[in-house]
């Protein structure tokens, strides 16, 4: 037997928008005495479900287990902005793309993880909480402008569609002459997260067991999985761990794994008169044309306004923390939304990512019977959603020739030394926040 302690666990603070803008939910079922299954999946956000979800389907006789330490929806699954992205995404660019063999691939697998979750809305009635609506690029600058012209001759290249907006379009749509103009692609769903993965588990409990407000206290592996908290234990011969980043927490691929926290505000509802001064349409999506930039949702009669990376290497942001940054948040909102005046935030909150150096993905089996899906590279809902599935694809032994994909991807490579990533890390941020200039 091999003892893996839980260093860390989960502790994410303040209450995500989209989850309390959901009714409250029921009480959680906590792991409580001696449990035995034939599979153990612990953490219950996009990558979890999913690999839940494919083991249903492959195994649907078997003993299916979840457990999560905070209540579904609560932790990073329903701390983003609710974009799954079918096109290429790298954060670290200043137009998204990579190169075109690479790019193609992921578009093929992003968009398999959506199609998959399309299932999953069309199966539990959650198309309210899933929609194909596409996403604006929005450029504030020259620069900005100058970025998406290179995203868009990527996309010619790549063949894939897109429209082209200036002022006037993006202000029909938006309510806000910010821009200077815009992108749009249309095969992003629109996701409201917390809503999505809290539906997403009620749907799957009809065949399996998921246990909540449950933080794991030890993990020991080998020819039986155990995995323990304050209250019970789950034993199992195969364990998928879905924890993202907190797979350093259980001791695999310490010093490969680098913690980035991004935050979020959400006003609260738009009186009639505030919705009619701003105009524009009830819901889209943006992203800058600056990875480092502001995304900005308007939900009906809300705006989300998220920005700002911060290295959080010890996976946890304070209060302190949430405020200060939502200062800034109230500086981008009344740039783009000046006819809106000061509205209040009602909501305020940081979110947990996990990326690697070469943007690799921390998959597949690394000890025997242990699969891991996590390291999503600040693409938590597809990309999570997707290694989640083929997590199980692999363990089960299926003949799904996406695992083959997955495998071939390289592995998160070692981070620098100290001190050259607590040094390093936050100036490169700062750095690249300082380049998106007015797009944040």
């Amino acid at each position: 037997m091999t003892d893996h302690a839980a260093v860390r666990t989960p502790a994410d603070t303040s209450l995500s928008g989209w989850y309390g803008i959901l009714p409250p939910p029921k009480a959680p079922e906590v792991l409580r005495g001696r449990h035995k299954a034939d599979w153990l999946i612990v953490g219950a956000g996009f990558a979890g479900l999913a690999a839940a979800r494919r083991l249903s389907q492959l195994v649907p006789d078997e003993r299916i287990a979840v457990v999560d330490a905070q209540r579904i929806g609560w932790g990073a699954a329903g701390r983003n902005s609710g974009f799954m992205i079918d096109l290429p995404h790298e954060l670290g660019s200043e137009h998204y793309g990579g190169s075109q063999d690479r790019d193609r691939r992921r578009i093929r697998l992003n968009r398999a993880a959506i199609e998959f979750s399309a299932s999953s809305a069309d199966e539990y009635g959650l198309q309210k909480f899933f929609v194909r609506a596409g996403k604006f690029h929005g450029a504030a600058t020259g620069h900005g402008l100058s970025a998406l012209r290179g995203f868009e001759e990527h996309l010619t290249g790549l063949g894939e569609p897109f429209e082209r907006l200036d002022a006037l379009q993006l202000k029909e749509i938006t309510g806000t002459d910010f821009f200077a103009g815009g992108t749009f692609t249309p095969g992003t769903v629109m996701a409201q997260p917390a809503g999505f993965i809290r539906g997403l588990a009620q749907g799957l409990t009809r065949g399996l067991h998921i246990f909540e407000n449950s933080p794991v206290t030890s993990l020991q592996t080998g020819k039986m999985h155990t995995v323990r908290t304050a209250g019970g234990e789950i034993t199992a011969p195969r364990l998928i761990l879905t924890v993202n980043g907190h797979l350093e927490s259980f001791g695999f691929f310490r010093k490969r794994l680098l913690h980035v926290f991004t935050y979020a505000s959400m006003t609260r509802p738009l009186s009639r008169t505030e919705q009619a001064l701003l105009g524009g349409e009830p819901n889209w999506g943006l992203i800058p044309a600056d990875p480092m930039g502001s995304t900005i949702r308007r939900i009906g009669n809300r705006i989300l306004v998220r920005n700002t990376f911060t290295y959080n290497p010890d996976m946890f942001t304070s209060e302190k923390q949430i405020r200060r940054i939502g200062a800034a948040h109230d500086r981008s909102f009344q740039a783009r939304f000046p006819m809106l005046g000061e509205i209040p935030m009602e909501f305020r909150w940081g979110g947990h990512l996990c990326l690697s150096l070469n943007s690799a993905p921390a998959f597949g089996e690394i000890e025997d019977r242990v699969f891991v899906a996590g390291c999503c590279n600040g693409l938590g809902t597809v990309q999570a959603t997707l290694y989640g599935m083929l997590a199980a694809d692999l363990a089960a032994g299926s003949n799904e020739p996406m695992v083959a994909d997955a495998l071939s991807e390289p592995t998160p490579v070692r981070l620098y030394p100290e001190p050259l990533m607590s040094i390093g890390v936050p100036l490169k941020l700062w750095a690249m926040q300082k380049r998106a200039g007015r797009e944040l």
